[in-house]
């Protein structure tokens, strides 16, 4: 099969991983997690809205810069005045052109969960989550095999991390779904072509099980998309360029944030 964008990414953190002289195992006595949960911030029955995870996102691969010289702190305060469920941070540096200090900057500024965004490739990232202050941490299926899955997502709840499993088709939702993923993200785009659809997406979504918290990923540019995204059963929206590029990210997330979930008044 063809190598995809995120082979290249994925080949580059884990030989990173392999420099990490770090040991897991006597990490994981110390590391612990006590902040809010992304799972209970997403799946709020008592809200009639679609929840919107807001995303701190510098640069993209394709698009390039974004928020070169964003200010992470006073973005969270903007997403969270505009009704962001939940933020995202990118601390991914050599593609993104995240950092860890943009999601500690984060954290400081608001209460809400946070994501921390990068390519969890060993156990030491997802202790390295916890550490630097984030609630959930995102482990994409693409990118390991089952048996690094099972553990992360152990590992993750041992210390008291949520964990966002992200799916593009229907064998990986179905490694998610027996492993037991309480929130699974389903990224629109296409791992071989880069194209968003959102029609593959939505039939992800109906053969997940009815008590999974479901994530639409990537696309989300205007309003019709997230209302697309309610009417095919997703809890949840992750936006990250059409934030951090709007003129108004408070105004922008607002938008977004009063979309009405499918079956709810």
């Amino acid at each position: 099969m063809a190598s995809t964008y995120l082979d290249s990414i994925v080949a580059w953190h884990r030989a990173r991983a392999q420099r990490d002289t770090r040991s897991w195992r006597e990490r994981l006595e110390v590391v612990k997690h006590s902040g809010v949960s992304l799972y209970e911030a997403l799946r709020s029955p008592e809200s009639p809205d679609i929840a919107v995870i807001a995303e701190i996102k510098r640069r993209s691969p394709s698009k390039g810069w974004l928020g070169e010289h964003l200010d992470a702190s006073q973005v969270a305060l903007a997403y969270a005045a505009g009704g962001a469920r939940a933020l995202s941070v990118l601390t991914d540096g050599p593609h993104f052109a995240g950092s860890i200090n943009d999601l500690r900057e984060a954290r400081s500024a608001v209460s809400l969960p946070i994501l921390r965004k990068d390519f969890t490739v060993s156990v030491n990232d997802v202790l390295d989550g916890a550490e630097m202050g984030a609630s959930a941490v995102l482990l994409i299926v693409a990118a390991l095999e089952p048996e690094e899955l099972a553990q992360y997502m152990t590992v993750a709840a041992e210390i008291g991390l949520d964990a966002l499993v992200e799916v593009h088709d229907d064998d990986e939702a179905r490694i998610a779904v027996d492993l037991g993923a309480r929130i699974i993200g389903v990224n629109q785009r296409d791992l071989h072509t880069f194209e968003v659809n959102p029609d593959n997406a939505a039939r992800v979504r109906a053969s997940l099980p009815r008590d999974v918290v479901t994530v639409a990923e990537s696309g989300m540019a205007s309003r019709n998309d997230v209302e697309n995204a309610a009417a095919a059963g997703f809890d949840a929206v992750l936006v990250g360029e059409a934030f951090v590029s709007a003129p108004d990210p408070s105004a922008a997330v607002e938008l977004f944030a009063t979309v009405k979930r499918v079956g709810r008044e």
